[in-house]
């Protein structure tokens, strides 16, 4: 098969050996997989996979089952599917842990299906199972226009509560479209004026966001750190973080445990899969590029200009 391979920083399209699949595996035959900011830190050098996982970067694809383990059931060949991954989805094929897959949802592509795992198992654990958001609360999402962002906002309507998003101004008319209720830009405006205090707040900056962040919170409310954008490291004002009773987590969800990820993968199967079959939440696919062009595609997403998730696809007889 073949896969894209990290070289001197640069993504590279070379012939590699087909994976096996060990016990409690499948192999898919990967028809597309969706960009995470994730990949470009991995090219980079900064965020080498777990141990165990493929080199290949690629948190995420759908495709369909080619070959299933021992000790699988539930699966078999054929079986069109989605998966979180801990690596290896920039490639025409991934072996996945059979607790990590999804069916494609009704009447969405592969293509599709691709952006949906792990922005949805990361929006879902970190948004509703740590920081418990609920109807009628105020969510804040910062970067709003990325593929976590458009999935979060749709997410955010569906579980009733009302959303506000940090973007740049020439994607405010989408978002709103999306669902949004308030979009400030983050470069002429403050966002913690202009929301006026929110329950939850998912954030992708860090450490530069992370005393707005507290002083936009509500009484009890609850911050979900992502990313680290702005950088790691803050001075924490606990003085200003007890007078909310407030709640900082901060999670990754590439290197947790198997189970876990298995459990997470269960719930959004439960709760997030009949929201999307509904239309209540849509894949937001901004462009499609093969797989071969990944370096483009990376090019695309340093831009910043994107709208959701880019995808690299795989063409296939």
């Amino acid at each position: 098969m073949h896969a894209i391979e990290i070289e001197n920083q640069k993504l590279v399209w070379n012939e590699v050996p087909d994976p096996e699949p060990t016990d409690g595996e499948v192999i898919v035959d990967v028809r597309a997989a969706a960009l995470n900011r994730a990949d470009i830190l991995q090219r980079r050098g900064h965020y080498p996979p777990p141990p165990g996982a493929p080199a290949y970067p690629g948190l995420e694809c759908a495709g369909v089952i080619s070959a299933v383990g021992g000790g699988v059931t539930g699966h078999q060949p054929g079986d069109r599917v989605c998966a979180l991954l801990a690596g290896g989805g920039y490639a025409e094929r991934v072996a996945v842990p059979a607790g990590q897959l999804l069916p494609v949802p009704a009447g969405i592509s592969l293509t599709e299906a691709a952006t949906l795992p792990e922005a949805a198992c990361t929006v879902w654990s970190n948004v509703v199972d740590l920081a418990r958001l609920r109807a009628g609360e105020t969510f804040l999402v910062h970067g709003g226009s990325g593929g976590i962002g458009t999935f979060a906002i749709q997410l955010g309507k569906a579980l009733g509560a009302t959303v506000a998003v940090t973007a740049r101004a020439h994607k405010h008319d989408r978002l709103t479209e999306l669902g949004a209720d308030r979009v400030i830009d983050y470069t002429t405006a403050d966002f913690v004026s202009e929301v006026g205090g929110a329950d939850v707040i998912l954030d992708i900056i860090g450490a530069k966001y992370l005393a707005r962040n507290i002083a936009a919170l509500n009484p009890d409310g609850r911050i979900a750190i992502i990313g680290m954008q702005g950088g790691s490291t803050a001075e924490l004002n606990l003085g200003a973080l007890t007078a909310k009773r407030g709640t900082i987590t901060a999670t990754t969800l590439r290197a947790r445990p198997l189970a876990d990820k298995a459990r997470i993968v269960r719930q959004v199967r439960e709760q997030v899969w009949p929201l999307v079959e509904s239309g209540a939440i849509r894949p937001v696919v901004d462009e499609s590029i093969p797989l071969a062009q990944a370096q483009r595609a990376h090019h695309r997403m340093e831009a910043g200009d994107h709208l959701g998730k880019i995808v690299l696809t795989v063409s296939r007889p």
